[in-house]
């Protein structure tokens, strides 16, 4: 929900439709962690996913009807779903479909602003008849059971059956400009961790990515050539990552410096670089594991980073 936040965000200032899609449960009392969503937007856009995209067409028939109100949608997984998302043929999945307008208008700055967050959808015969959202400012106001769900701090979907409790909580995202081994590396030891991860040399790719960074979250940027990695550092630079990265020797840190210069970019205080504590790192595991090490330390506020 967190990557949508900021699409959906401009639909509703806009007063734009657009119909969220999430998965609550693989059976109509169970409960999921999985933290994907869906928005569908006018004329068949689609932002986000939920299962691969292998249950699209039950959300896009929904969206087409512009109901008033969002609605339970249980769905018995067939042969062709179940070859596309290793889901038993037979299974029976139950998804929200809602009206990104039918929730509060504050859901979507916290969910933009990365944080912890509690939606509430009241359900009367499948039909969400009122929707309640709680932060960690306003939890304490919600109903016990609503809290104690969310002061488990994870992301979960709760089916209680008269209501359905989502919560997202945030994880931090570490997005890597390059590619190679010092980049696969890094990624899986980000992984370890529990972060998400998006491997991407593209400076065009990057830079999407990196708007949508929060003081949580981590930029690394690695590759030998100058324009490309400079771009890539550019755009990490306009981001609010939390803590930003550099690969590479001093002569090439001194070239990304004079290329964005001549941009007229000239404070590089957030910039790590070269990126990663001095531990003599040789391999690409042991350079992947010096720039995490700095990476946690700088976000959890270590003097010294």
């Amino acid at each position: 929900m967190y990557e949508i936040a900021l699409s959906v965000s401009a639909c509703v200032r806009s007063n734009t439709r657009a119909d969220l899609a999430w998965l609550v449960s693989e059976n109509p009392l169970g409960a999921t962690n999985s933290t994907e969503a869906l928005v569908l937007t006018p004329g068949g856009g689609k932002i986000g996913t939920v299962l691969g995209g292998a249950f699209d067409g039950h959300f896009t028939d929904f969206a087409a009807r512009k109901l008033p109100r969002g609605r339970v949608v249980d769905v018995v997984v067939g042969p062709l779903e179940s070859a596309l998302t290793s889901i038993p043929q037979g299974t029976s999945l139950r998804f929200i479909v809602i009206s990104a307008q039918e929730l509060e208008t504050e859901l979507w700055p916290a969910l933009i602003e990365r944080e912890s967050i509690a939606i509430v959808a009241h359900v009367e015969n499948q039909e969400i008849v009122r929707t309640e959202v709680f932060t960690s400012a306003t939890i304490l106001a919600a109903d016990p059971q609503v809290a104690e769900i969310f002061n488990q701090g994870k992301s979960t979907v709760v089916d209680l059956g008269d209501r359905i409790v989502t919560t997202y909580m945030p994880v931090t995202r570490m997005i890597i400009a390059g590619l190679g081994a010092i980049a696969d590396a890094l990624a899986a030891a980000a992984q370890a961790l529990g972060w998400q991860t998006a491997v991407d040399p593209r400076t065009e790719n990057f830079a999407g990515l990196a708007a949508t960074l929060s003081p949580i979250d981590a930029a690394v940027i690695m590759g030998h050539d100058v324009e490309s990695s400079s771009r890539a550092l550019a755009s990490a630079l306009e981001s609010r990552a939390g803590y930003i990265g550099a690969l590479g020797s001093i002569k090439m840190q001194e070239s990304r410096a004079d290329w964005l210069a001549f941009r007229e970019i000239t404070d590089l205080s957030r910039v790590h670089g070269p990126a990663g504590i001095n531990i003599g790192a040789k391999s690409p595991a042991e350079i992947a594991l010096s720039v995490l090490a700095e990476a946690v330390a700088v976000l959890k506020g270590v003097e010294g980073f």
